[in-house]
């Protein structure tokens, strides 16, 4: 038996919705990912800077303390290295989901930066997201590395 015309298009037709079907899918599978990874990256970003704001109000505490009750007695000095974060932060704050944090820049008297480096990979799959967190007695200022 011959086929006609009209049968062999609607084969043809079939194959090409299936064809264009499975590029539709893909499509929005992919769309998916990408969506799902930049949600999951502004989230970290978010829990880190909430993370970098929580130590430096503990950094301001340690500023404001007397240095008689284990505090900076109006300085930032002795906040420094490992030993500094210690001082301020219980383990939670130096190494969790969210990050890992560090002191940047030694205390002064009026001034310490803290560092984060987020735990979610940026979209090129090899950096991470990054903070630096400026304290002084009366302000805060963070600033996105990467």
């Amino acid at each position: 038996m011959h086929e006609s015309k009209s049968e062999a298009s609607l084969g043809q037709q079939q194959l090409l919705l299936i064809i264009l079907t499975v590029i539709i899918v893909a499509a929005a599978v992919y769309l998916g990912i990408i969506l799902f990874t930049d949600n999951s990256v502004s989230q970290n970003r978010a829990a880190m800077m909430n993370d970098l704001t929580a130590i430096a109000q503990r950094a301001r505490q340690y500023y404001m303390k007397p240095t008689y009750y284990g505090g900076g007695g109006r300085s930032f000095e002795g906040l420094d290295g490992d030993a500094g974060m210690t001082k301020l932060a219980t383990s939670k704050f130096i190494d969790n989901d969210n990050g890992t944090y560090s002191i940047k820049t030694a205390g002064t008297a009026t001034v310490v930066v803290f560092h984060g480096v987020g735990k979610k990979a940026l979209g090129d799959g090899v950096d991470y997201p990054e903070y630096d967190c400026t304290v002084t007695a009366t302000d805060l200022t963070m600033e996105r590395v990467k």
